[in-house]
């Protein structure tokens, strides 16, 4: 074995540089798989972080603008919702909804305690928000149906709002009372939110914001989370019904999909589910090929190494050497040079994932209504770069098979003839 290893050892140590750009081939193979790896992965795991902060079983219904004449009235009519499309979620649909609730705004709200005040927009919600969006109370409560019923002027604010209006005074915010463009809330809560942006608002009572503010029964959005949904066909029926009923109170046609949009997780995350497997197969597709093309230029090199070393071979079989001596030493070069250069392209390629990492690791995308995380953990785990070191060694293997199988079709007379 280890005279093997020295003619391996010497065989490379002549061909230095024609070895180090075959090698350079495996090794930018390699190192881009790692890479396109860490990517996609960076890519999925947002997407799977995003999913595990909010119910995947939860629906937002928005107003639109019609599109098709229906019942004697023209396409583009703004669809106002009301408490009644509301009110017929939880009432029409008891086998789907489990708890339904809503929204409504007040933008350019100026909120003061003492000399301290900031301008933000008051939410108007239902207790069940949390529930489907990333609030996080950091102390006290948030809404609850008390609040509700008995319109309550009570506020959550976020935690960067009341490090503003409390933090020079060195007083906590739980108990007191900060007056919002002349009406006076009392603070019962603190909130996060995903990412700790900034923050722009503040939550009050739903039936509070309409009566102060004189929204009437108007309302931004409904806020449900579902059961008995659990495929994409049964959402999809679902959608339909629903549409159907919101068209009978507002006078569209149910098939006109831009009255109402309808912005359902579970079926979005299915959707993007599928488009993640989509791209992970991308990748190693296109990882795979880039790697094969190092691969090839082994494979290369194998046969003008035989080609070099015909008289030895020749030379070898007539003196008894086994086919099989001359067959594992070929392969075992290839499996060298392949592994050799292919281990330094994966330790680069998960140095620059480590990179990725520190620099981009937690990259978000402010969406208006919430802010995504688009890029997190763009690492390769320990069992995909297991996966990357047996493709290298299988694929030295097949690199220097061909080669190999050349080298012992040699024959002593061929050997003689060749100069």
């Amino acid at each position: 074995m280890i005279d093997l290893w020295q003619e391996i050892y010497g065989t490379i140590k002549r061909n230095k540089l024609r070895t180090f750009l075959t090698g350079f081939a495996v090794a930018w193979g390699i190192f881009m798989l790692i890479v396109l790896l860490g990517a996609g992965n960076g890519i999925i795991h947002a997407f799977e972080q995003n999913a595990s902060e909010r119910a995947l079983n939860s629906i937002r219904i928005f107003p639109g603008w019609t599109t098709k004449s229906y019942d004697g009235l023209k396409e583009g009519r703004r669809v106002q919702l009301d408490n009644r499309d509301m009110d017929d979620t939880e009432k029409q649909f008891t086998e789907n909804v489990i708890s339904a609730g809503a929204t409504v705004r007040q933008s350019n709200v100026n909120v003061s305690f003492g000399q301290e005040y900031i301008n933000i927009s008051l939410l108007g919600v239902y207790p069940n928000y949390t529930e489907v969006e990333t609030v996080k109370t950091a102390d006290g409560r948030f809404i609850n149906y008390n609040d509700l019923k008995d319109r309550r002027k009570v506020i959550i604010l976020h935690k960067k709002s009341a490090d503003i209006l409390f933090g020079k005074t060195h007083t906590n915010p739980i108990g007191q009372f900060v007056n919002a463009s002349g009406v006076a809330y009392q603070v019962v809560g603190l909130y996060n939110d995903q990412g700790d942006r900034e923050a722009n608002e503040a939550y009050i009572p739903f039936s509070t914001l309409q009566t102060i503010y004189n929204k009437g029964d108007k309302l931004n959005s409904i806020i449900f989370t579902t059961k008995n949904l659990s495929s994409m066909e049964s959402n999809e029926a679902f959608e339909k019904e629903y549409r159907k009923a919101i068209a009978t109170n507002h006078r569209f046609d149910p098939t006109d999909d831009s009255a109402i949009w309808i912005w359902n997780r579970f079926t979005n995350y299915l959707q993007t589910q599928n488009a993640m497997g989509i791209l992970r197969t991308a990748i190693w597709v296109i990882g795979i090929f880039t790697l094969l093309s190092g691969i090839v230029g082994v494979s290369n090199i194998m046969l003008i190494t035989v080609k070099e070393r015909t008289r030895e071979f020749g030379i070898r079989k007539a003196l008894g050497a086994k086919p099989f001596s001359i067959l594992w030493l070929i392969i075992v070069e290839s499996v060298t040079i392949t592994t050799l250069f292919g281990y330094i392209g994966m330790v680069a390629g998960i140095g620059v994932t480590e990179w990725m990492n520190s620099a981009f690791g937690s990259q978000t995308m402010d969406a208006g209504m919430f802010q995504q995380t688009m890029f997190s953990d763009p690492t390769v785990d320990l069992g995909i770069a297991v996966q990357a070191t047996l493709t290298l060694i299988i694929a030295g293997t097949l690199a220097g098979f061909f080669p190999a199988k050349k080298a012992v079709s040699i024959s002593p007379i061929e050997a003689l003839r060749t100069d």
